[in-house]
């Protein structure tokens, strides 16, 4: 007899003993590791949906792990029959948002002028020679996110984008949201975090059709603690009033002169050319990272004569307000639930989550399923779409309770989706943080909500939501569909735009000291509005309730 194990897209039979290491490496499936198996590198992790018991107690080798992880080296089958199943931490039916929309009648022109260029055979950077070659030049670009990682590979001669890859971020088994990655980083040594996105990275740049050594840049863009993690920061401060990074601390101490961060491709543990570089975009403030920045580059905002908003919904939102002139920005502590995180039935945007939903008054329910298979849960999308249709229908009321005396609303009562009124809790709070966010960037900019002539929507979870329904449960301003703009990875293409023109990396380097950030926390109004936030309805300036616009 032997255990069954299903691990990514493949299966095989599994004999008592062996390690689920090795069985996946005659599957087929690659999973990652610097030390071939022998439990030292700790990266080649993979989390074990089912089965569990199945498997050998946890070795030392294993002890910074918990929940449903384990190394795949150390984890043996201790049993003679049954069926385990699991996955590496790059998933690839995840859907993650690789793409840009600009905004229409924004000019997105500037002169193709990297840091990296060719003199004959000589490969310059900054001017001074680092190789001798004829091949090609090319660039990296990264968007590293808390839940997704998306690189694009640019050649650097012509500006054009040659290849795009993406994976979900491995360093989840460290928490689902930056506070819970800064607690374990801060209580594990060894850097763990790191090592395991560096994996990651290695093998995804090893995946590019080009030798990895034609690699001569890299440009990053991250929150505060992805970047400091990924340069291998003490990332404890950063979890500590006042927010703020070793950078932005050394910054406003004279100590430095930038938050931009820099390192040679030999020390970034990365496969590029060993003479290289690595640079991170810099951080505006305290938790409004670098991505906040390669958005703002993404937008143009350094030539923006309109009065514009940037809202980059996550489990720490990203809100800015303003133009050329001036801007202030802020952060809004989400939490998970856009992601699908704390929700009983919630999921990421994988094949088989609920991202649609449509409520009939006869009680028929319309799903709409990534990969158009059966349901396996609910992603963030799907979450605002079924509020707002329970909200729309009579189901819910405004402060989120189901109107039937429930607890919980049944989506598919044969494969036990649910959505719980502990689950609404939860949305509520999500949406509530950003209302409370929004409404005072607003009010100490001296604006209200009508003035914006375009609010840009950045990022995978808005490229997908649904305006109508966001609007009706109050998770963005009550504004028409024309001023509203869902642009995408506009985090990513700042990155490429940095990566492809010196001049407009400079521009933003330059623009994020002169952005004014807003501690919301230290507004007492705060929790006037995040109260007022938690209720499911639209929303105007100053809270005053209005018809949804259509």
């Amino acid at each position: 007899m032997a255990v069954e194990l299903h691990i990514d897209e493949a299966e095989g039979q599994v004999q008592r003993g062996c390690s689920l290491f090795d069985v996946a490496e005659e599957l087929g499936v690659r999973v990652p590791t610097s030390c071939g198996g022998k439990g030292k590198c700790r990266e080649c992790m993979v989390e074990v949906t089912g089965g569990m018991e199945l498997l050998c107690p946890r070795s030392e080798a294993e002890t910074h792990l918990d929940g449903s992880f384990r190394l795949s080296c150390q984890a043996r089958v201790a049993a003679e029959s049954g069926t385990i199943e699991c996955h590496t931490l790059r998933r690839g039916t995840i859907r993650i948002e690789e793409g840009f929309t600009p905004a229409p009648g924004v000019a997105r022109k500037y002169e193709l002028k990297p840091a990296v260029v060719r003199d004959g055979d000589a490969i310059l950077l900054d001017g001074e020679r680092i190789d001798q070659a004829s091949g090609p030049i090319h660039g990296l670009a990264i968007d590293l996110g808390t839940t997704t990682v998306v690189l694009r590979l640019i050649d650097l001669e012509s500006g054009d984008v040659l290849a795009t890859q993406s994976f979900e971020n491995p360093q989840r088994f460290g928490g689902s949201d930056v506070l819970a990655r800064v607690s374990y980083d801060t209580t594990h040594k060894g850097k763990l975090l790191r090592r395991v996105l560096l994996g990651y990275l290695g093998h995804a740049i090893e995946g590019f059709d080009c030798d990895p050594r034609s690699i001569y840049e890299v440009v990053l863009a991250g929150n505060s603690i992805m970047r400091d993690l990924f340069f291998g920061l003490d990332v404890y401060s950063l979890g500590q009033m006042p927010y703020r990074s070793l950078t932005e601390h050394e910054f406003r101490e004279g100590r430095r002169d930038s938050t931009v961060l820099s390192m040679t491709g030999r020390k970034s543990g990365l496969p590029i050319h060993e003479n290289g570089r690595v640079y991170i975009l810099p951080i505006i403030s305290s938790h409004v990272g670098a991505d906040t920045a390669a958005c703002l580059l993404a937008i143009d905002i350094a030539n923006e004569e309109r009065l514009v908003g940037l809202m980059d919904i996550g489990t720490n939102t990203e809100l800015v307000v303003g133009n050329k002139d001036r801007l202030h920005a802020a952060s809004c502590p989400a939490g998970p639930a856009f992601e699908g995180g704390s929700i009983s039935c919630g999921m990421p945007g994988l094949e088989g989550a609920i991202e649609r939903v449509r409520l009939s008054d006869n009680g028929n329910i319309e799903l709409g399923v990534i990969g158009d298979g059966p349901p396996c849960g609910i992603c963030g999308s799907g979450l605002v779409d079924l509020a707002s249709e329970l909200l729309r229908t009579g189901r819910m009321n405004r402060v989120g309770r189901l109107t039937d005396d429930s607890d919980r609303f049944v989506v598919d009562a044969a494969r036990g989706i649910h959505l719980s009124e502990a689950d609404i809790g939860q949305l509520a709070q999500a949406k509530a943080a950003n209302v409370a966010g929004l409404h005072l960037v607003h009010r100490n900019y001296g604006i209200e909500f009508d003035d914006l002539e375009v609010l840009y929507l950045a990022g995978g979870f808005s490229r997908h939501l649904d305006l109508d329904a966001a609007r009706n449960i109050g998770l963005i301003p009550n504004l028409p569909d024309d001023r509203i703009v869902q642009i995408g990875n506009a985090s990513l293409e700042g990155a490429a735009i940095a990566l492809r023109s010196v001049s407009r990396r400079k521009e933003i380097e330059a623009l994020v000291k002169t952005i004014e950030h807003i501690e919301l926390e230290t507004f007492s109004e705060f929790f006037h509005f995040f109260a007022e936030g938690v209720q499911f309805a639209p929303f105007n300036s100053l809270g005053r309730e209005e018809e949804i616009v259509r």
